[in-house]
């Protein structure tokens, strides 16, 4: 699964990275989150989206805040987007909770990086305990990763009030390689740039040609160090927490590439 990633660009990066058409985040009731070197789930993050035409507005590719932790349409209430963080890309495209939205509203959910956590035996006593990882790309981009997204609306609320919907996504994830399978045994699915506008647009149906869009997180280009326990905790934020750990001697492997 992903459990924990980093979200730390700013909205200006993501508009010219992602060529976004129509910014939500700044015309919309949202605020821009700050940068979060902690992304846990029900947090608000930055999702691009292709929104079909409607009213007078054509189809757009567009950034959005939602929240991660996919709540369906037809969920009775938003307590349980906590749990749906993660869609597995086998079933993605049949289970219930996710079949709608993987048909018509796939998303990309822009990300630095992501923690794994391995678990290693270093202790005299032989106690085992789990050492997390920061992964992230050796040029520095961004990954796009893999999402689907729902508007749940809430009955509560009047029809004109901004917060009558919810918007909420979760990540695509899928099998490890061999290599990435020491740390986890799951790994996010991301697209690729050349195949963001087949993965976004609500009109692409042919199930072939959307699993051919997902590749593997870890299909190349990555790299990964052991970091601080302090991500273990939400409470803790900061770019201290993606530091590479400066005594391996306690431990833990000493930065390196994965493959």
């Amino acid at each position: 699964m992903c459990g924990r990633f980093v979200s730390a660009r700013k909205r200006l990066e993501l508009l010219e990275e992602f060529g976004i058409e129509r910014d939500r985040v700044h015309d919309g009731p949202e605020t821009e989150p700050e940068p979060d070197y902690n992304v846990a789930p029900t947090k608000r993050v930055f999702a691009v989206v292709e929104r079909p035409a409607r009213d007078e507005e054509p189809q757009a590719r567009e950034l959005r805040v939602l929240r991660w932790g996919l709540v369906p349409f037809w969920a009775k209430d938003a307590s349980g987007g906590g749990r749906l963080i993660n869609a597995r890309a086998e079933t993605v495209a049949t289970k219930p909770a996710f079949r709608r939205a993987f048909a018509k509203r796939r998303c990309l959910l822009p990300a630095d990086g992501y923690y794994e956590w391995l678990a290693v035996t270093d202790t005299p006593e032989g106690k085992a305990r789990k050492q997390p990882y920061y992964i992230f790309r050796k040029d520095g981009g961004a990954l796009a990763f893999a999402g689907i997204y729902d508007l749940w609306r809430d009955e509560a609320l009047p029809d004109d009030h901004e917060r009558a919907w919810l918007w909420t996504a979760a990540i695509i994830t899928t099998q490890a390689s061999d290599d990435v399978g020491q740390i986890h045994d799951r790994m996010p699915m991301t697209i690729a740039p050349h195949a963001w506008a087949d993965w976004l647009d609500p009109a692409t149906s042919d199930l072939g040609q959307l699993q051919a869009t997902m590749v593997p997180a870890m299909a190349g280009g990555l790299t990964s160090y052991p970091v601080s326990m302090a991500v273990n905790s939400v409470r803790n934020n900061g770019p201290e927490l993606i530091r590479p750990l400066a005594d391996p001697a306690e431990g833990e492997r000493p930065p390196g590439e994965l493959f």
